[in-house]
């Protein structure tokens, strides 16, 4: 926060405390006022009178004035919501809805700051300051946890929300080109001579890791080895000239310039841009992984902000069977169970559905394939060799 915000921020703090002292003391006087006017009314002239009467209007007016002032220093809240870049159609519909219950039940208007941007990307920024964020909706709960380990939010985020945390969910998708020419199914059709991957990086986006993490599940966790799944995602990303930013930039690549032969993304993605008019054949591998999408407050900036019950309330409202209906209408698959069982012929059946824990949880997978030097160096290393 700059100086001149500081400043700002500590002469409305003393101007509000300014404002309650001097309301209480005008209350103080308006009492001892009341309580004397009965004696004097029997001892004094009308004239008298008059002149009390115009005191108590003026103190009357003065009191009402400061508590008018005070209150209305409570009536704005503004929440900042950081989130990954696909997220945004459904917060467009959400966010309105909870304004206007808050407002009906605390009366008190609530704005947003909205950002968007690659996973990786949003929560560096956040961890870097430049993005001071009461609420964070990721795409993986691993960035969740970076946010944890720079001290910004308190361990234990996931057992204080639904769902383990969890707010929204989706799987893996495989589109082609029209009339699918390069015979994409499955997983193992990657990795063939010829086919052009477009895919983001998992250095900066979530749907990255979620896409190398499926890559590799559907080896290891079917019969395979580390080794036979290396060799598997080494060919896999020899064929994935681009590595975009975030899973809008990959689909803005596969569908408007019309780049490369295959397109990982999200499954809702995909089914909105057939809806929206941008509609090409699509596989759901059956086996496949649960992408997690995590939601939590970030306690250090709440607090500083004093926003806490405002964003709190915010991601309780998140879970509630309106919110998680503008969820699905976007293709995403809820995680509010009544929610679930109403959309659930919607979405293709999953044979296999591994999640993170299946790999080891998210301090393996980091370790083991996303830190410097990891798995994921190694494969980009040995393509450019």
């Amino acid at each position: 926060m700059s100086k001149s915000q500081q400043l700002t921020q500590l002469g409305k703090l003393l101007s509000e405390k300014m404002q309650a002292y001097v309301m209480k003391a005008l209350q103080t006087i308006q009492l001892s006022y009341q309580h004397t006017i009965k004696s004097w009314l029997n001892r004094h002239t009308l004239q008298s009178f008059v002149s009390l009467f115009l005191i108590g209007t003026f103190l009357s007016v003065a009191v009402a004035s400061c508590s008018g002032k005070t209150s209305a220093s409570k009536n704005d809240v503004n929440l900042k919501l950081v989130s990954f870049s696909v997220t945004k159609a459904a917060h467009d519909q959400i966010i309105p809805k909870f304004v206007q219950m808050w407002k009906q039940g605390h009366n008190q208007n609530v704005t947003f700051e909205q950002s968007y941007g690659g996973s990786g990307a949003q929560t560096a920024a956040v961890i870097a300051g430049s993005q001071e964020a009461d609420i964070v909706h990721l795409a993986l709960p691993l960035d969740v946890n970076k946010i944890q380990q720079a001290g910004l939010i308190k361990s234990g985020w996931e057992i204080k929300s639904p769902r383990s945390g969890i707010v929204s969910r989706s799987v893996a998708a495989i589109v082609t080109r029209e009339g699918n020419p390069k015979g994409i199914q499955t997983w193992a059709d990657l990795a063939k001579d010829g086919v052009k991957v477009v895919a983001a990086n998992p250095k900066t986006s979530g749907i990255a890791i979620w896409e190398f993490l499926a890559f590799w599940g559907s080896v290891s966790l079917t019969g395979g080895n580390d080794a036979t799944a290396l060799d598997y995602v080494t060919k896999v990303y020899k064929n994935t000239p681009i590595l975009t930013k975030n899973a809008r930039e990959a689909s803005d690549l596969f569908f408007q310039k019309g780049q490369g032969d295959v397109l990982i993304n999200y499954e809702n993605e995909v089914i909105l841009a057939g809806k929206n008019g941008t509609k090409l054949p699509y596989v759901v591998p059956q086996v496949n992984i649960s992408i997690d999408n995590p939601v939590a407050v970030v306690d250090k900036n709440v607090d500083k902000h004093g926003t806490r019950e405002v964003a709190q309330a915010f991601v309780d409202f998140l879970y509630s069977t309106e919110a998680q209906r503008e969820f699905a209408k976007l293709q995403y698959r809820p995680v509010n169970p009544t929610v679930t069982q109403e959309v659930a012929s919607q979405h293709p059946p999953i044979q296999t559905l591994f999640t993170s824990q299946d790999l080891g949880g998210w301090d393996i997978i980091q370790k083991k394939f996303f830190a410097d030097g990891a798995i994921f160096d190694k494969v980009q290393a040995a393509n450019k060799a």
